[in-house]
């Protein structure tokens, strides 16, 4: 893979928040399109508490309760990297419009990419997985809770049906229409 340069859109993105349901994909795209714009990388699943993930493992669905302290962590990464004036992709399911706007909290320079899928293919993937927490039954309580994000939040809509490299191209053709500067050192 070729080395390309760190870039934001022309909105001023420096933060991308990849979310969508639970097996929709956002690990795997996010870590590649971090990789590739030369961005850190933070696993939102990572910054569940334990319990969440045992309550996960045992099949119950999290309340909003439940992903309070998940969402203030989320929300303490994107406020990290912004505070540092670093860029970042975080993934995070942010199903509900009030999680978003709390992670986001009205700050500028963030970017959704709303990882959009269908059932069907979503409970394929869950169930070809291996060691995540999150089993194929809690799906439904996933699409439940999901409010896809509003034209007002002005997100990137990425159908999931595509390769991941074809997403990933896409998003970098938006991502990267102003590029930054290359970090000292780079050739």
């Amino acid at each position: 893979m070729t080395a390309e340069a760190p870039c934001r859109d022309a909105d001023g993105t420096t933060i991308a928040v990849i979310m969508g349901v639970s097996g929709a994909g956002k690990t795997t795209l996010g870590r590649q399109l971090a990789e590739r714009l030369h961005w850190k990388f933070a696993e939102g699943d990572a910054l569940h508490p334990p319990e969440n993930i045992a309550k996960m493992k045992s099949g119950q669905p999290l309340t909003d309760a439940d992903r309070a302290p998940w969402l203030i962590a989320v929300a303490r990464v994107i406020d990290h990297w912004r505070g540092q004036g670093e860029c970042g992709v975080v993934t995070c399911s942010a199903l509900k419009r009030a999680y978003r706007d709390q992670i986001i909290d009205g700050g500028g320079g963030v970017r959704l990419i709303y990882l959009r899928g269908r059932r069907e293919v979503i409970a394929e993937r869950i169930g070809a997985r291996q060691g995540h927490f999150m089993p194929t039954s809690l799906l439904d309580s996933q699409f439940a809770a999901l409010e896809p994000p509003g034209l007002d939040e002005n997100p990137l809509i990425v159908d999931i049906d595509h390769p991941v490299d074809e997403i990933v191209n896409g998003l970098m053709s938006v991502l990267c229409s102003s590029p930054l500067p290359q970090p000292r050192g780079a050739e």
